[in-house]
């Protein structure tokens, strides 16, 4: 014989249908956004590997001054290597932007159209998707430079060019000023030779086992390359920030969405739990009534789990739907709104199902059992006579007469509810935490870009950049005239100007990644650099062990605030690919945020390095400095180059920042619903007997409404401290792990008010709808349940 007891399943979720329903939606569309985000994250990662073999991604490209002859090439191939053309002309478009425009490619460095067609007469141009998307532009559109018009046919997106960066020296890519391009052949045939670059491509005959192969091999191929013809620059891949930037990014918010689902399924298991154990109270002489009759208590918990367990199913099941159409395409656009990566395939993700629908149904299991097993181990007696206690009560807590009977009450309200109001507060923390983050990122990147303006090294600062033709040269003589030559190429009559030295190491791999060091060395009375110098010997060796004479330098604030150093500490770097590595004492922290860097005296610098005493990297300077042939300059930071990653942030997270602040007003209004209801449910019987005595609706509402009401501005109030504690150890693991560089933690003080202004709006919502829910309640509901 079928159990009764599946007949009061479907009648229970009639009955709270609204209970239900908003979990239900609350579940769907977390596993539908987190289901989303790991399906599409998946599909681009594997979408982004296998554009190298299926685009035949370049191994590597470099330019040279003049176009190369077929002798030049032929002994440059026979350095096993394959050749491509791949020139490119810039031309600054009327909208404030530069478009780098190439020859469509069919061979390397292939590309994916994603939308339109590809140009197939003069004054037509295919244009990256998302240049297009930042500036709003579209098919059929039109672009203008001083003397060129086109019209966009299609929007694509260049293999070699996922993350637009413009110079490879860049810190960050600019998608907004900065664009490539296609057009067909006898559009660039139209070019002069002049405002060509004569870019190579090149693919190896055999692929490099390793990176670190692959490095020594492109040394070797750049000192070749250079005695064949003049270099402009090499690029092997593995340096190339165009190509694998995006690789090395993708994939790293995936633990924070699993972190995101979990979270909120272990708030709502709870939220189950406390609406479960108040349908427990509820019925609590029905239940009597079964086990007095012979039902066994594993039988009463698998039916009061039924429900929970059934919404989560039904929940995951339409989520994973939802995640596999709705919200994988969104996902995928927050990816396209930082990269210029092709179209993918999505694809099956058999880890992401488990994720989001077999753990949240374990989940949920796990934490009703336990509730219901230990509620249910109470006798059948005491089920029967209504007393659910464990022990002896207690006597309640004396209230003053002093404090009227209204305060008297609404405590006594808030006393009987301390489980319920605890899972809200945890809620109210967790909820505000999205909000929170949501709300903060442009004042971070609004208050970054300050800074940056505000505290320049320089105004320009110059790196230099000696032609690789240059660097060729086997015997000492022809370097020594090498060093001559371009020393004598890049000095300036501009008084503004400052030489510097500069090199690159990194920090050792460990706990986060490897991160790049920008080390200056500075004139002494600098007039951009305001440091006392004490010089001393410099120390390094493979094995770091002699920690004798280590060199003083100063760190600047970002690198000091990122790893958390300060005055007298000794850090360790390393070069890239070797093991050498060098020791450094902390002398004291720079005021500068603009890059992780280290400053010590230009003659120290150049020691430690074994650099010519005199030898200079670049150059400080308020001023532009004109009288440089741009060749020689590798690259020239500004205020403009600085804020690239503000700007870059704000387009590429904008949309993520709108759906955390939507989020989490509705985890808001779903848990304050919840637990207000369950409040008003379980002093019905109270309410009921207050209306019988002549207590308006009103009136009741300033008893049990204001209770809460006046529990939930409280722990607004409270929270929010603490979520700034939290918010700053976050945002502080979020830089260490996922963005290269740093950006100092700031808060505009009127997001407190607008985060309280919220809740409390949210609130008022809720508030409504439970004033409605007492004024429902039956006078004949103090009659029921009489003991």
């Amino acid at each position: 014989m079928r159990s009764p007891l599946n007949k009061r399943l479907f009648r229970e979720l009639r009955g709270e249908f609204g209970k239900y329903l908003v979990i239900f939606i609350l579940m769907t569309l977390t596993i539908g956004m987190v289901s989303g985000f790991l399906v599409a994250d998946g599909s681009m990662i594997q979408a982004y590997e296998e554009s190298f073999e299926k685009y035949s991604i370049e191994n590597g490209h470099f330019w040279t001054e003049k176009k190369m002859n077929n002798a030049q090439i032929q002994d440059i191939e026979d350095l096993g290597i394959k050749l491509y053309e791949n020139y490119y002309v810039e031309e600054a478009l009327t909208n404030g932007s530069t478009m780098r425009i190439f020859k469509n490619r069919d061979e390397v460095n292939k590309v994916c159209l994603m939308k339109g067609k590809m140009p197939e007469k003069p004054g037509e141009i295919g244009i990256d998707r998302m240049y297009a998307d930042n500036n709003d532009l579209s098919v059929g559109d039109e672009i203008e430079s001083g003397g060129h018009t086109w019209k966009i046919t299609g929007l694509v997106a260049l293999s070699d060019y996922s993350a637009l960066f413009s110079n490879n020296n860049d810190s960050m890519f600019d998608s907004v000023k900065f664009g490539v391009s296609v057009v067909c052949p006898e559009e660039f045939d139209s070019y002069k030779a002049d405002q060509l670059n004569y870019s190579y491509a090149w693919k190896y005959n055999t692929e490099p086992k390793n990176e670190k192969a692959e490095k020594d091999i492109s040394e070797d191929l750049m000192e070749d390359v250079a005695k064949e013809v003049t270099l402009e620059e090499f690029v092997p891949r593995y340096t190339n920030q165009a190509i694998i930037f995006t690789g090395d990014d993708m994939g790293g918010d995936r633990s924070m969405m699993i972190v995101l689902l979990y979270i909120i399924i272990v708030i709502m298991a709870f939220v189950f739990a406390i609406t479960t154990n108040n349908t427990i109270r509820k019925e609590a002489n029905v239940i009597g009534t079964l086990r007095a009759s012979g039902y066994t208590r594993g039988e009463l918990i698998r039916h009061y789990m039924a429900a929970p367990v059934f919404v989560t199913f039904i929940g995951a099941i339409i989520g994973n739907i939802i995640g596999y159409t709705v919200g994988k395409d969104y996902c995928a656009g927050l990816y396209y709104g930082s990269y210029s990566l092709p179209t993918y395939v999505t694809i099956w993700n058999a880890e992401a199902f488990l994720l989001t629908t077999v753990v949240p149904i374990l989940i949920m299991l796990v934490v009703n059992s336990v509730l219901l097993w230990y509620k249910l181990k109470l006798s059948p007696l005491k089920f029967l006579r209504r007393d659910l206690s464990r022990r002896k009560q207690k006597h309640a807590l004396p209230l003053s007469e002093h404090l009227g009977f209204f305060h008297r009450f609404r405590i006594r309200v808030i006393l009987q509810n301390m489980s319920n109001y605890a899972v809200l507060f945890v809620g109210i923390i967790f909820a505000n935490m999205l909000l929170m983050f949501g709300l903060m990122l442009p004042s971070v990147l609004d208050h970054y870009q300050v800074e940056m303006e505000n505290g320049m090294l320089s105004k320009y600062q110059y790196m230099l950049q000696m032609p690789a033709s240059m660097a060729g040269g086997d015997s000492k003589l022809e370097q020594m005239v090498s060093m001559m030559m371009f020393s004598q190429a890049v000095e300036t009559e501009n008084p503004d100007a400052e030489k510097f030295s500069a090199y690159s190491l990194s920090t050792l791999p460990g706990k986060y990644k490897s991160e790049e060091i920008i080390l200056y060395g500075v004139e002494n009375n600098s007039k951009y650099i305001n440091i006392k110098w004490k010089t001393s010997d410099s120390a390094s060796d493979t094995d770091v062990k002699n920690v004798e004479n280590i060199p003083e330098v100063y760190l600047s604030s970002g690198y000091a605030e990122k790893f958390s150093l300060k005055k007298g500490d000794t850090i360790t770097l390393k070069e890239k690919y070797e093991n050498k590595k060098y020791k450094f004492k902390v002398a004291g922290v720079y005021d500068y945020v603009g890059s992780l860097s280290i400053f010590m005296p230009i003659q120290e610098l150049n020691k430690t390095f074994d650099m010519d005493k005199d030898s200079f990297s670049g150059y400080f300077s308020d001023s532009e400095i004109t009288d440089i042939d741009e060749k020689y300059i590798g690259s020239t930071i500004d205020v403009e180059d600085l804020t690239k990653i503000s700007r870059q942030l704000d387009v590429s997270m904008g949309s993520m920042m709108n759906l955390m602040d939507g989020f989490s007003v509705i985890i808001f209004l779903v848990l304050i619903y919840l637990l207000s209801k369950i409040i008003i449910e379980k002093n019905a019987q109270s309410i009921s007997m207050a209306k019988i005595l002549g207590y308006t609706n009103g009136e009741i509402s300033r008893l049990y409404i204001m209770s809460t009401s006046i529990v939930v501005v409280l722990f607004i109030l409270i929270s929010l401290p603490l979520e700034l504690e939290i918010m700053q150890i976050l945002f502080r693991e979020m830089m260490l792990t996922s963005i290269t560089g740093w950006i100092t933690f700031y808060i505009d003080p009127k997001i407190f008010v607008e985060m309280f202004v919220i809740g409390v709006a949210a609130y008022a919502i809720v508030a409504a709808i439970e004033y409605r829910r007492i004024r429902k309640v039956p006078m004949d509901e103090a009659l029921k349940n009489v003991e």
